[in-house]
């Protein structure tokens, strides 16, 4: 069953999800696509730091789950299915303007906001092979003396 559905299909049933600050699915009203997550624009620098803003931000918000897919996308026939999509079309915008215009540019077209986080993590959570391998050879090479 996903996130925050009921038994009950009703729409006083959707409607109740919608009004519960406690549920994955709640828009508070002065949330708007617009928003920002966090202070500062990612702009390729920086990226983990940016990450841990934008998940405490998300969490903050109760929508941690739409990107670390623990909120599930309801049934076709659902009567939440409406709702789940609001809400992952706020993260989506939400973590689109916390990028610089030429990061959002590049993703702008990735269907929802999962998709969006695993291509900024494939992107940008890498580490440098390389230089690990020289600090770890260098770490190897140490003696006490």
């Amino acid at each position: 069953m996903a996130v925050g559905e009921n038994s009950s299909t009703s729409e006083g049933a959707s409607n109740a999800i919608g009004n519960d600050p406690n549920n994955a699915l709640y828009v508070h009203p002065s949330d708007s696509p617009g928003m920002m997550l966090v202070p500062a624009q990612f702009d390729g620098a920086g990226y983990r730091s940016w990450r841990r803003g934008v998940m405490r931000a998300l969490s903050v918000k109760n929508k941690l789950g739409f990107i670390d897919e623990s909120c599930v996308k309801s049934n076709a026939n659902s009567s939440q299915l409406r709702q789940w999509q609001r809400c992952d079309d706020m993260v989506t915008s939400w973590i689109l303007n916390s990028l610089s215009k030429e990061i959002s540019d590049s993703v702008e077209y990735v269907n929802n906001s999962v998709k969006l986080w695993k291509e900024l993590e494939d992107r940008y959570d890498q580490t440098n092979g390389a230089k690990l391998y020289q600090m770890q050879k260098e770490i190897n090479d140490l003696t006490q003396g």
